[in-house]
């Protein structure tokens, strides 16, 4: 690897870390789990992964992370959330606990375990704007999709809704914030973490 591969952190705190340092090194980035604030101020960008929002808030304030995540979010540093990590990243959540904390940074509102339960997991391609090719084949894990977002949200990507013709946001972008409902580390298809990676480049130039 180059002098100018990206150190992409993955929030190590519970949830598919391993996956993401997987698909990171994939993606041609040097990938390394990250669970306190010296860590994370070792890296150039994060990804918070899928697993379970409010145990993963509790620990991010526990471990004393959820103020350097904040503030690096606010100075710019690229993130990228997948299902429990795109909760980590909206600014509004609903039907989280009441005393759940977010990083926030994305002007958007998410319902959590908004497509059900652990066993109403389904896949689903998706057709994720920027990416070209064949759509990406979305993993949905007790996931959350994108009730509202903002005038500065960029929608990549939607899935058609099984109860009525309205579509489901599950995938979006905010400057150097990304997120999507579903688990594209769990794949193979490391497409959406080359984006991501593509985004952390830009953001170094």
């Amino acid at each position: 690897m180059s002098s100018s591969t990206p150190v992409i952190g993955v929030l190590a705190l519970q949830g598919d870390v391993r996956e993401h340092l997987i698909a990171l090194a994939e993606a041609d980035a040097l990938a390394r789990p990250v669970r306190r604030p010296e860590e994370l101020a070792e890296v150039d960008a994060l990804v918070i992964p899928g697993g379970e929002s409010t145990t993963m808030s509790k620990l991010a304030l526990a471990f004393g992370m959820m103020a350097p995540l904040r503030e690096r979010v606010a100075g710019g540093m690229p993130v990228y959330g997948s299902c429990a990590g795109m909760i980590m990243l909206a600014d509004k959540i609903l039907d989280g606990r009441d005393d759940q904390e977010t990083v926030g940074g994305i002007d958007m509102t998410v319902r959590r375990n908004a497509f059900g339960r652990q066993n109403e997991s389904f896949e689903s391609a998706i057709a994720f704007e920027g990416l070209g090719g064949d759509p990406v084949h979305g993993v949905f894990i007790r996931a959350p999709w994108v009730e509202a977002v903002g005038a500065g949200v960029e929608v990549l990507a939607e899935l058609a809704a099984a109860d009525g013709p309205e579509s489901r946001i599950v995938a979006v972008r905010q400057g150097n914030l990304l997120a999507t409902s579903f688990h594209p580390e769990l794949t193979g298809d490391h497409r959406v973490h080359a984006y991501f990676v593509r985004m952390v480049e830009a953001a170094a130039r």
